[in-house]
C-alpha cells in the first residue's frame, strides 16, 4: 500500500494541475475536479488493479467510467501522472486539436479514456453494461463510476440504477459526489432530491457512506468496505460526502466555481496553498 503521505502528495500536485490548466485556457471546471481529487487519485493510485498499458477491452482489470465528464481536468492529471500518457500533455487542455478537450472523448484516442462523457446521466449505463460484460467474460474483476449528485436529476440513470439491481450486477461500484452544488446553485435550490440513500436501498442497491470525502484515509477505508461488498447479489452505491473545490479557500462551499476559471491573482493565491510537491508540467 502506498503511504498515505505519498498519496496526499499526489493530490497536492493534481490540484495544482487542475488549477494551471483551466486558468491557461480560461475555461474548465475546477470546483468538482478539486471536490473529487482525492478519491480519484486514492482510486488509480492505490485501489484499483490494473495491468500496465492500456487497451479499450479492458480485460482482467478494473475499469472506471466518469460519468460527470466536465470533471475532466483531475481525470486527465490523475491519468498523466499514472503514466497514461505524457505529463506535458496537460498544458493543452481544451486546445484546438489537442486530446485534452473539455470533456472526455474517445475520437481523440486519448489511454485511459473509454466512453465520451459530456452528456449527463449515461455513466451508469454504460457501467453497467462494462460490468455485465465482464460477468459474460468471466472475468472477476470490478467496474467503478462516478456520478454528480446533481446529474442524478437526469431520469435516464434510475431506468439503469433500477435495471442494475434487478439484474444483480453486484461487479459495480458507482459513487456519487455529494457536494451539494450544480452549475445553477445548490442542488437543494435547483432540485431537491431528497435522501438518496432511502432511495438507491428502495431500488435494491447496497449503500454505503464515506461521510469525509476528502479525507484519503476514510475514503481508502470506505473503497475497501465496497470492495468487500461485492459478489454478494446487489450493486454497491458509495455516497460521498465532498466540498466543491477543496483544498483553495475561495473556491469551497459554493456553486460559484462549478465552471469557472480563476484569474492570475486568484491563481497565484490559490498555488500559495498547494505548494509544488512532484513538479509542475
Amino acid at each position: 500500500m502506498a503511504a498515505v503521505q505519498e498519496l496526499q502528495n499526489l493530490v497536492t500536485q493534481v490540484r495544482r494541475d487542475i488549477l494551471r490548466m483551466v486558468h491557461k485556457v480560461n475555461s474548465g471546471h475546477p470546483g468538482g475536479s478539486l471536490g473529487c481529487t482525492e478519491f480519484i487519485v486514492a482510486l488509480y493510485n492505490e485501489v484499483m488493479e490494473l495491468k500496465e498499458g492500456f487497451d479499450m477491452d479492458g480485460k482482467d482489470e478494473d475499469l472506471f467510467f466518469l460519468s460527470n465528464g466536465h470533471i475532466s481536468p483531475v481525470f486527465y492529471s490523475v491519468l498523466a501522472r499514472r503514466g497514461y500518457f505524457p505529463v506535458e500533455e496537460l498544458s493543452t487542455f481544451r486546445l484546438i486539436n489537442s486530446r485534452l478537450q473539455g470533456h472526455p472523448t474517445t475520437h481523440e484516442g486519448l489511454p485511459g479514456v473509454r466512453i465520451a462523457s459530456g452528456s449527463l446521466g449515461q455513466g451508469m449505463s454504460v457501467a453497467i453494461g462494462a460490468a455485465q460484460a465482464k460477468k459474460l467474460n468471466n472475468d472477476s474483476n470490478l467496474v467503478f463510476s462516478l456520478h454528480g449528485d446533481g446529474e442524478l436529476q437526469e431520469g435516464q440513470n434510475w431506468e439503469a440504477i433500477m435495471y442494475a439491481a434487478g439484474k444483480k450486477v453486484d461487479n459495480l461500484i458507482a459513487t456519487i459526489d455529494l457536494n451539494g452544488q450544480q452549475i445553477d446553485g445548490a442542488t437543494d435550490d435547483v432540485l431537491p432530491m431528497g435522501d438518496l440513500r432511502a432511495k438507491f436501498e428502495a431500488f435494491g442497491w447496497d449503500v454505503l457512506d464515506i461521510k469525509e470525502g476528502n479525507d484519503l484515509e476514510a475514503i481508502l477505508k470506505g473503497l475497501q468496505e465496497a470492495k468487500s461488498r461485492t459478489g454478494k447479489a446487489k450493486p454497491v452505491c458509495i455516497l460521498l460526502h465532498t466540498i466543491m473545490g477543496n483544498g483553495v479557500d475561495f473556491m469551497m462551499y459554493t456553486h460559484a466555481w462549478h465552471g469557472k476559471a480563476p484569474s492570475d491573482e486568484q491563481l497565484e493565491n490559490a498555488l500559495g496553498q498547494n505548494p509544488a510537491t512532484l513538479g509542475d508540467y
